[in-house]
């Protein structure tokens, strides 16, 4: 490790401010991965608020990741994740959640969308797979018309039992309406 002389100051980037190169606009996102394509490499899309990331989340993540060459992640803006879940959600920034996810080694591109399905970022992206939960009725999922008639797929991954990120919260504060081991099956929850 050098000295500050070596290498110079540490810059300290303000809150808010990006620290992961690998968020894009929706244009940005067609110009790096678009080219990929192009390349004969497959692009793998999935969406969702990951409001609060867990293990549930990183298993359908790096499953999805398998399928292809690279892995892109809609997320939902933080007003869209307002009208879908409500007040108090999110728990977490837009911009936070999207550098949290753009960091995991799995997730090669991340962007945010305002709209409340990822309609948009689908038919634009055009991904080769698209990835969903097992809970999504296939008559239900965002995109899906748009990418079979490209060529591409859908492919639904199963949930992993006892995470959900509403049951971890329900936990965290405290409703006692509900046992103490339903979210997670039994596991501790670390922080």
């Amino acid at each position: 490790m050098g000295s500050e002389a070596d290498s110079g100051p540490v810059s300290i980037r303000e809150h808010g401010e990006p620290l992961h190169p690998a968020v894009y606009s929706l244009e940005q996102l067609i110009v790096q991965f678009g080219r990929q394509k192009r390349n004969g490499k497959r692009v793998v899309f999935t969406n969702g608020c990951f409001d609060l990331l867990h293990p549930g989340h990183i298993h359908s993540l790096e499953a999805a990741r398998g399928m292809g060459d690279f892995l892109i992640v809609g997320i939902n803006s933080d007003e869209s994740v307002r009208t879908l879940k409500g007040a108090g959600r999110p728990l977490i920034p837009e911009q936070e959640r999207a550098e949290i996810l753009a960091s995991l080694e799995c997730v090669d591109g991340v962007v945010i969308f305002d709209e409340l399905s990822p309609q948009n970022v689908i038919a634009t992206l055009l991904p080769d797979i698209l990835v969903k939960g097992s809970d999504w009725p296939g008559n239900q999922i965002v995109g899906r018309e748009e990418v079979e008639a490209a060529g591409g797929k859908v492919v639904l991954i199963d949930n992993v039992p006892g995470y959900s990120t509403t049951e971890i919260l329900k936990k965290i504060r405290g409703d006692s309406s509900r046992d103490t081991q339903g979210a997670t099956g039994g596991k501790a929850l670390s922080s």
